[in-house]
């Protein structure tokens, strides 16, 4: 189950957006009464609530924002849960000040802002000694590793844990806690009101990472690298897994190169059964791989890494699309392997795409020519896939079949005249 946390300084709006959430299919929403401008007026915000509710009043010494006494906020506990209220979330210091009463479920948390502690399992244990029905254990992940470590304890509990890190590098486990027995994670409304750090959307947990759908047997897929948590790349895999029917998820897994070995090593507990991979990790998963395909050898780089029988292949998978994509703007077939022969490629930039179109245009039996604004970048490139390179000023002087444009310019404007993008008998020079 997905928890949205709400935390507006309004009642009205808090209201509001539980009835919103309600709508678009939300089944469990935290009131954060904290966040509220005024002292909370408990009873207007659960009347005829539209979900069940967890209550919740954090500290600013647990990374909350409440500002009234301390016996003001135990009274408003006190007080949800003789509204019978369908949770309240407790301190390890409050839980023993509000006795259990009703039906209302008790939810004994802890949170680390700064890191995820050595003595995790004390703190547990400490927390399933306070009557709770269930336990909540957030961290804030330091290091990939540190995932790991909560969600074994997860996995392990004897007492219901909700447990996952924050931050970046903590993002996985707030989609992984579910595959290990978490009762439900916790997403935010909107993207721009995050809660805790690393926190996703509703719509993204459910309609990306269809967290609902996640259980012991789901296989894991991830994106490796920075970036990886808004990368087109976990949308697109994770579109295809549910295109597929696959019970597999895809997640961001945000690595320090520096612990890229470690963290790999690590992550095989899950197990991950295979990465997409972004820079600039591109290069340093070749070395961990005990086998890599013709293409890697040739780009220095890998954007794939694959399980095989038990071993790491690297994979390189950039050339062969590149070179179907040539195909089709050339009009050629792909099928066949020197379909471009007869082809001239005008290659803009030296970029990792372009690097990859290159070895694909030569691949396919093209004639290229690189241009970039940087001259030597441009030869290197050329040099080392047998093609040719000219100074960047002297690019509208060629009349090639394919223009590739992947220059880090931003503008988002091809740097060729619009004119030259025509051919001599009126057909449309594609750029790609």
């Amino acid at each position: 189950m997905i928890c949205v946390s709400i935390g507006r300084s309004r009642h009205k709006m808090v209201i509001a957006e539980h009835r919103a959430m309600a709508e678009q299919g939300a089944e469990l929403v935290e009131l954060r009464l904290d966040w509220l401008a005024r002292l909370p007026n408990l009873a207007r915000l659960i009347a005829d609530r539209p979900t069940p509710v967890i209550i919740t009043c954090r500290r600013e010494q647990d990374g909350g924002r409440w500002r009234g006494t301390e016996e003001q906020r135990l009274t408003l506990l006190r007080a949800a849960i003789a509204d019978d209220v369908e949770y309240v979330d407790l301190e390890e210091d409050t839980a023993p000040k509000i006795p259990r009463y009703g039906r209302t479920k008790r939810i004994v948390s802890h949170h680390d802002f700064k890191e995820t502690p050595q003595d995790l399992e004390e703190i547990h244990k400490r927390l399933c000694q306070c009557d709770p029905d269930i336990v909540k254990l957030v961290t804030m992940a330091q290091s990939p590793q540190d995932i790991v470590r909560v969600l074994k304890l997860v996995e392990s509990a004897s007492v219901p844990t909700v447990g996952f890190c924050m931050g970046e590098m903590g993002l996985a486990s707030r989609i992984l806690c579910g595959k290990y027995g978490s009762p439900f994670t916790y997403a935010t409304f909107h993207k721009a009101r995050q809660l805790a750090p690393g926190q996703l959307t509703f719509h993204e947990m459910r309609d990306i990472y269809r967290f609902d759908q996640i259980n012991r047997e789901t296989t894991v897929f991830g994106v490796l690298g920075d970036g990886a948590a808004d990368s087109l790349e976990v949308r697109l895999l994770n579109r295809a897994l549910a295109e597929q029917s696959m019970n597999a998820v895809c997640v961001p897994f945000a690595v320090p190169t520096e612990e890229l070995k470690d963290a790999l090593a690590e992550f095989e507990w899950f197990p991950v059964r295979a990465y997409a991979v972004r820079p600039p990790l591109q290069t340093e998963v070749i070395a961990l791989a005990e086998r890599q395909d013709d293409s890697v050898v040739r780009m220095e780089a890998a954007n794939v890494l694959c399980r095989e029988e038990g071993a790491w292949f690297a994979v390189q998978t950039d050339v062969e699309a590149a070179r179907q994509l040539l195909c089709r703007a050339a009009n050629r077939d792909p099928a066949e392997p020197k379909s471009l022969t007869g082809t001239h490629v005008l290659l803009l930039g030296t970029r990792p795409p372009a690097r990859a179109m290159a070895w694909a245009t030569r691949a396919g039996g093209a004639d290229l020519t690189v241009v970039a604004p940087q001259r030597e970048a441009a030869s290197r490139l050329a040099e080392r896939v047998e093609a040719r390179s000219v100074p960047w000023e002297d690019r509208e002087l060629l009349d090639p079949d394919v223009f590739v444009h992947s220059t880090a310019r931003t503008s988002g404007l091809i740097p060729i005249p619009t004119s030259r993008l025509w051919s001599r008998n009126g057909c449309v020079r594609r750029p790609l």
